[in-house]
């Protein structure tokens, strides 16, 4: 399916071309929403979104916990290429790739904690329905401290940035995990 506006393949200026030769090099490609969306925009946008990135590296939550909370939200928001970048993280940090499959069946799979739980209940919660049940909320103080509850919001939010940029500019999936699985395979 195409996106909304044609994929920029020749960026202009130095700065830009310098982070499409970047994900070539980390990916194997040049990245759909790069070159949809940050190509046509002022590089502070695409330095907000390296941002971002810079800020998940100071969470204290556990990364599997960070990549659950991420990928529900992309779920509920059905961006398949958040889907995908997250999926293909998951497989490249070597996570338990079965509990990804499970998802959507976290409160009835045994592969998910107590916290696991609370923590997916919390954010369906706030993505479905822009608001948290208090008994939700003291559900998931049970299990996460103050400071990981404030990084649990912080991932929802966030990863709304990149859901809908994506979901608006109709990019999908640019099959990373593909790529991902037979880079683990090579290594």
């Amino acid at each position: 399916m195409a996106t909304f506006l044609p994929p920029i393949e020749q960026p202009k200026g130095l700065t830009m071309k310098l982070v499409y030769a970047g994900t070539r090099r980390q990916f194997g490609k040049v990245l759909t929403p790069l070159k949809v969306f940050a190509a046509r925009l002022p590089i502070a946008f695409g330095a907000f979104y390296g941002k971002i990135s810079k800020l998940d590296k100071k969470l204290t939550l556990p990364a599997e916990t960070q990549m659950l909370v991420r990928e529900q939200v992309a779920h509920m928001n059905v961006c398949e290429f958040c889907i995908d970048i997250g999926r293909a993280f998951a497989i490249k940090a070597s996570m338990n790739e079965a509990k990804f499959d499970a998802l959507a069946d976290y409160r009835t799979s045994p592969l998910f904690t107590a916290a696991d739980r609370a923590a997916l209940d919390y954010v369906t919660e706030l993505t479905r329905d822009k608001q948290v049940n208090p008994a939700t909320f003291a559900r998931l103080a049970q299990h996460f401290t103050e400071r990981q509850i404030c990084e649990i919001v912080w991932l929802v939010a966030s990863e709304h940035v990149y859901n809908i940029t994506n979901i608006g500019l109709n990019i999908h999936s640019d099959m990373l995990c593909d790529i991902t699985k037979k880079k683990n395979a090579t290594a």
